[in-house]
């Protein structure tokens, strides 16, 4: 039983692998199933045995390098207001870090950004990522929200406006340095921009 377990883990594994490479190389929309199977060394009933369809592949693809909400949400709700905001930036710059040291994620999130056409076949995987967008968002609202910290906002600056804007501030590095690694530095501008974000959102930000 555990030799068998074993085996459709790496026949999982497999299919994973295959789909990294044929989205990277001629991107989502443009693979079929039948290619991963045949670049998997698979047949086609074993992708069926472990997805879904393409969008469950997809998703699962996505969720070897999305963020541990929950764990993560536990971890910033025990902390001070003030100290879960310094976490807050930390996983900002950690999040850049992890994607310039980790080959995989590189990867999975230069399929994400820039070889993904949510298409039709793409609505389930498109809807999941976009729940999981908004999760985060909130997640980072509770933060601008919790009482010591809402009085810090500049004018105008609604904890859901500072949560939206963390995040379009994400995703805009993690695209552009995809695009043309050599736009930035990674690991010696990152903290500075994402601490001029925090300036701007907050009237007290050291």
């Amino acid at each position: 039983m555990r030799r068998t377990k074993e085996d459709a883990e790496k026949t999982r594994c497999a299919i994973l692998a295959a789909a990294e490479q044929l989205f990277l190389e001629q991107g989502v929309a443009h693979t079929s199933l039948e290619q991963l199977a045949r670049r998997a060394g698979v047949t086609r009933g074993a992708i069926y045995w472990h997805f879904q369809n393409k969008a469950h592949l997809f998703h699962e693809m996505l969720n070897q390098v999305r963020l541990p909400l929950e764990p993560l949400a536990e971890q910033l709700e025990a902390a001070d207001s003030l100290v879960s905001l310094q976490m807050l930036r930390d996983l900002c710059v950690e999040a850049m870090a992890n994607l310039v040291q980790d080959e995989q994620r590189r990867r999975i999130f230069t399929i994400l950004l820039r070889r993904c056409e949510f298409t039709e076949e793409l609505r389930e995987a498109e809807e999941r990522h976009e729940a999981f967008i908004n999760q985060f968002i909130d997640l980072c609202e509770r933060q601008f929200a919790q009482e010591a910290v809402q009085p810090l906002l500049q004018p105008g600056i609604t904890p859901r406006l500072a949560a939206r804007t963390l995040h379009a501030l994400i995703v805009g590095l993690f695209s552009d340095w995809l695009r043309d690694p050599n736009l930035f530095d990674p690991q010696l501008d990152t903290p500075a921009m994402v601490d001029s974000c925090f300036r701007g959102l907050l009237t007290a930000w050291t």
